[in-house]
């Protein structure tokens, strides 16, 4: 009995102009030579690995996502511990929907207290609380054990160095745009105009 043929995948044409669009695209901004994909590569893979053993850990000693993280430690740098919601949106670089869940998980956890603008029904105000700072303050130390062990012991003092100055150059070209990115996101949102100490702005 004969072996059903075997029928090659349809292939769908691609429009010319996709392909024209396309080749436009990659023309006018550049390509990546041998050496830069290779660099992208390992710098890729490095990000990778360091955020996911950093989340494990902080799983693991604090049962807590970087993310949850950030928020924290974003509020603990600030005036009485407090932010508006957008003000801390932005200073996280969530969008409103991400800050929002994150938020609700962390006063559910009793880390944070959500209140409501004084002076705008608008607006709300995310704190934190002495329960987050303890629950920061324990997360902190296994972030600071896992980041010195998966990067800055890898490194020496001019790796570090050189690692400070390439983070600042990249930080600094991104700066721009991602506000950019980021003001166009805020336009769409319900405003939030109340200042953390209740005046509007």
């Amino acid at each position: 009995m004969r072996a059903p043929s075997r029928v090659a995948p349809r292939r769908e044409a691609i429009p010319v102009s996709v392909s024209a669009r396309t080749m436009a695209a990659v023309d006018e901004t550049g390509q990546l030579s041998a050496r830069e994909r290779a660099a992208w590569d390992r710098f890729s893979t490095a990000i990778t690995m360091l955020s996911e053993h950093l989340e494990r850990r902080l799983q693991a000693a604090a049962r807590m996502p970087h993310a949850h993280f950030a928020v924290l430690a974003t509020l603990a740098d600030a005036p009485e511990r407090t932010l508006r919601m957008h003000e801390l949106a932005c200073a996280v670089r969530f969008s409103r929907s991400r800050l929002s869940h994150a938020v609700g998980r962390l006063a559910a956890a009793g880390w944070v207290r959500r209140t409501p603008c004084p002076s705008d029904k608008r607006g709300a105000l995310a704190t934190l609380t002495p329960v987050g700072a303890d629950a920061l303050w324990a997360a902190t130390s296994a972030r600071d054990a896992a980041v010195k062990h998966a990067l800055f012991d890898a490194l020496t003092a001019e790796q570090l160095d050189r690692l400070d100055e390439i983070s600042e150059a990249v930080v600094a070209a991104l700066n721009e745009t991602c506000d950019v990115v980021h003001a166009s996101d805020t336009a769409l949102r319900e405003p939030d105009t109340c200042a953390s100490d209740g005046q509007l702005g």
